[in-house]
C-alpha cells in the first residue's frame, strides 16, 4: 500500500468510527483509521522474530546498542505518555514500547526529550526509535521509516465552562492559541489559520511552547485562550476537571512509530502483528480508550 493510499483509506475509516461514536462538538476533517489490508493478508514483514524472552532477535546493527531498544518519548501527554508522581514513565505508548522490547528480547531504554529534538536525534543515531505518537505525513514517510499504529486527531481545549463559546476553528480568529512547537498540531493550526485569513478572518495569535504541559499551564494562567493538542490529551485534561474539550476530531491522522533503518522497523511491525493476533494490542488500546488502527496488518511506510 502506498503512502497516498494509506492517507486516503484513513480518511474514509475514521469517518465511520466517529459516526459510530456519536456527534462531537465542532468536529471537522475527521480522519484517522487505516483501511483495507493488502490482498493476501499480512505476510512476512521481515525476519521472523524470536519472542517471549528467548534472547535478542536483533544486534548491532540495526540497533545502536547491543541488547537495548533505545526509544525517544516526549512524556508530557497524559494518558498516553507522562511521568507520574514517583518520576516513572507511564501511559499507553510506554507500555507498548516496553512490550515491543520484551518481545524482541531487548531491554527498553527511554530518553525523555522535547518533541522538536526527536527527528534530528533519530537521524543522528541518538536513539533507535521515536515512540511519541508521531503523526503520519507523506513528507515524514519520505524521510523516515514509519509504522502507523494508533489513530489520533486534534482538539481545542478551553477553560472549564467554555466562557468564550469556542465551537469551531473559526472561533479562534483573533485569539491567543497555544500549541507545542514543531509538531503536526502546530503545522495544522497554522494551515487552518492561513486559510481563514485568506477568507477574510482575523489571524490567530499562535504561541508555541516546548511541551503541551507548558501550553496547558499557559491556559490555566490566562496567558492564552485555547490549547491545540491531540484528542486523547484534551480528553484527559477534561476528565481531570481542569479544562474543557470544546472541539475534537480535527485534521485526523494515524500516529506512527518512527525509525531510521528499515530492518528495525520491519522487526517492530512483525511483533505488532503478533500483539494484534494474541490480543495484547486490542486490550491495551481498549484500556486507555484510544482508537486502534483498523487494519489487518501493521506495515512499514
Amino acid at each position: 500500500m502506498s503512502a497516498s493510499r494509506l492517507v486516503l483509506s484513513i480518511v474514509a475509516g475514521l469517518s465511520l468510527i466517529l459516526l459510530a461514536a456519536g456527534p462531537r462538538a465542532g468536529a471537522q476533517n475527521a480522519s484517522p483509521a487505516a483501511g483495507t489490508p493488502p490482498a493476501g493478508g499480512c505476510g512476512p514483514v521481515g525476519t521472523p522474530i524470536a519472542t517471549g524472552g528467548d534472547g535478542p532477535a536483533l544486534g548491532v546493527p540495526p540497533l545502536l546498542q547491543e541488547g537495548k531498544l533505545v526509544m525517544a518519548v516526549n512524556a508530557t501527554l497524559p494518558p498516553v505518555q507522562f511521568v507520574d508522581e514517583d518520576g516513572e514513565l507511564q501511559g499507553l505508548r510506554v507500555e507498548l514500547g516496553e512490550e515491543i522490547a520484551r518481545r524482541l528480547g531487548l531491554e527498553a531504554e527511554w530518553v525523555n526529550i522535547q518533541f522538536d529534538a526527536m527527528i534530528p536525534g533519530l537521524e543522528g543515531d541518538r536513539w533507535d526509535m521515536i515512540n511519541t505518537g508521531l503523526f503520519f505525513t507523506e513528507e515524514r514517510a519520505e524521510m523516515l521509516e514509519l509504522v502507523p499504529y494508533e489513530l489520533q486527531a486534534i482538539s481545542l481545549s478551553v477553560p472549564e465552562g467554555n466562557p468564550e463559546g469556542i465551537d469551531s476553528p473559526e472561533a479562534l480568529a483573533g485569539r491567543a492559541v497555544a500549541v507545542e512547537i514543531g509538531g503536526y498540531e502546530e503545522r495544522n493550526i497554522r494551515e487552518i489559520n492561513d486559510a481563514q485569513v485568506a477568507s477574510g478572518l482575523e489571524p490567530m495569535d499562535i504561541r508555541t511552547f516546548n511541551t503541551f504541559a507548558e501550553a496547558y499551564q499557559a491556559l490555566a494562567a490566562g496567558q492564552v485562550e485555547v490549547v491545540v493538542s491531540v484528542d486523547a490529551v484534551a480528553k484527559f485534561y477534561q476528565d481531570e476537571g481542569n479544562f474543557e474539550q470544546a472541539v475534537s476530531g480535527l485534521a485526523g491522522s494515524p500516529a506512527s512509530l518512527a525509525f531510521k533503518n528499515r530492518p528495525l522497523a520491519e522487526a517492530v511491525a512483525t511483533v505488532l502483528n503478533e500483539m494484534k493476533a494474541d490480543g495484547f494490542y486490542g486490550e491495551l488500546f481498549d484500556r486507555y480508550g484510544v482508537a486502534p488502527i483498523d487494519s489487518a496488518c501493521f506495515e512499514v511506510f
